[in-house]
């Protein structure tokens, strides 16, 4: 067979999908002499940022605005210019005093994550922030030169390359090395307060959690035709969010942290999936038609291992209902998780099915230092890497990108999705992503038509499109 059973012999299924909160290997390890990677020699830590959209812009901020110890960026990577100068500007606007990447230390192209990291000592950070496609090759470096790591949401989108992180992510706790992952609701202190309140019994037995991202179009979700510039593979890079290759699609990248945080409430990961989805529109509203491979409304049930439900509910279409929060119910009550958004405040717990006001009995309360679970994520990381404590969220990053990937296949496919099938299927989207050139071909070719493949529900079944 494949890599999976073949080299992994991951865990069973039933050990893979119970809790974890704190990683197995950094538990098992825990009192285990390791050596320290620690800062550089001047106790600056150095930062490089590979991948320099929003996002990446974002990550640079958070790491540049924490107050334990010194930091510096110190190199920038991306296979775009025009993103690498405008990331670079941006945040030295904010953060002057901080910034030292003269122009050679600014790279283009796909190998400029290794001149990137080349530029860091042992000890030091690198930023992932590209598509994910590339997380694993960025990873596998970056563990050969003993970098602590911070890399963005989702980690994977398909199950050879989810087999493959979660065996760097075993090196990676082997060498000692601190990981964190981008999904900053965990660090979200009302949420923090609301998981242990839900883990002491407040809600007696959890039997439904609900999350609801239905707004309009975001990001680069829906595409017109490749207008011929730049390279194919470029422009996918460009609108990552319209190919499953590059970012796992909409569902990956958009809901991924209603399905973490629902899953962390229930201390659990659920075993299969079923879903409906559809295309409603595929013009724009000039009449140009769209080629991505997404849908624009989603439903996904999710079932745990003791029948408990969750249901993910997303839509990306203009001038319907908004609704953009999640709920826990239980035996004794209910909770909403996020007010609005990923991880927004308040979280709040009832005494009934209802947010009714007169049942209300706890609401979170949040020091003003601690609102931002963005800058959370980033002390957290830090303090792991000066105190040297156990610090690796990979395996559970994979995880609730596994389960997100479950409920787009089942959507995708029509069929029920069990997490054992999408971990063990062979179906790499990207294969070869770690020998992409400037002059490569995109892992997905327009048809003459100029539309890519998209997933048929009923008629291609065994695999996404």
């Amino acid at each position: 067979m494949n890599e999976s059973k073949n080299n992994l012999n991951l865990t069973s299924r039933r050990e893979f999908i119970k809790n974890t909160g704190k990683l197995a290997a950094a538990s098992a390890l825990a009192g285990v002499a390791l050596p320290h990677v620690h800062a550089a020699e001047n106790h600056t830590l150095q930062v490089a940022l590979i991948g320099c959209g929003g996002r990446g812009s974002g990550a640079a901020r958070n790491a540049l605005s924490v107050k334990k110890v010194p930091i510096k960026l110190v190199a920038m990577a991306d296979v775009f210019e025009h993103r690498l100068k405008a990331s670079y500007e941006g945040i030295s606007k904010e953060h002057a005093e901080h910034m030292d990447v003269p122009e050679d230390r600014k790279f283009i192209g796909f190998d400029a994550y290794k001149k990137a990291m080349d530029c860091l000592k042992p000890g030091d950070i690198a930023i992932f922030t590209t598509p994910l496609a590339f997380r694993w090759v960025h990873f596998t470096y970056a563990i050969e030169k003993k970098l602590n790591v911070f890399m963005e949401k989702p980690l994977t989108a398909d199950g050879p390359t989810s087999r493959r992180m979660i065996k760097l992510a075993e090196e990676a706790t082997a060498k000692n090395l601190k990981v964190g992952v981008g999904l900053m609701s965990r660090h979200s202190r009302g949420l923090q307060e609301l998981q242990q309140r839900i883990q002491h019994g407040e809600l007696g037995d959890i039997v439904l959690l609900r999350g609801y991202r239905m707004s309009g179009p975001g990001g680069s979700c829906f595409s017109e035709k490749w207008p011929g510039q730049p390279s194919e593979l470029l422009w996918q890079i460009a609108r990552f969010h319209s190919f499953i290759w590059a970012s796992g699609g909409l569902f990956n990248d958009f809901y991924i942290h209603h399905v973490d945080h629902l899953c962390w409430m229930k201390n659990a990961w659920p075993v299969k999936a079923q879903a409906l989805g559809g295309r409603h529109y595929r013009q724009s509203p000039e009449g140009v038609t769209f080629v991505d491979q997404n849908f624009d409304s989603y439903t996904v049930e999710y079932t745990f291992a003791d029948g408990g439900r969750l249901i993910m509910d997303g839509r990306c279409i203009p001038g319907c209902n908004d609704i953009y929060s999640s709920y826990a119910h239980g035996s004794k009550g209910m909770a909403v998780v996020s007010s609005g958004g990923d991880c927004g405040f308040p979280s709040r717990i009832y005494k009934s099915q209802n947010a009714d006001s007169s049942q209300l009995l706890w609401t979170s309360k949040v020091a003003p230092d601690q609102r931002d679970p963005y800058q959370n994520e980033w002390n957290e990381l830090v303090d792991a890497i000066l105190n040297d404590k156990p610090y690796n969220e990979v395996e559970r990053g994979v995880k609730a990108s596994l389960v997100s990937s479950m409920g787009r296949m089942a959507a995708h496919t029509g069929q029920e999705i069990t997490l054992d099938q999408m971990l063990n299927s062979d179906h790499e989207y990207a294969p070869g992503v770690d020998k992409f050139t400037m002059e490569s071909p995109a892992p997905l070719l327009a048809g003459d038509n100029g539309k890519y493949p998209i997933p048929m529900p009923g008629i291609v079944k065994n695999r996404e499109y």
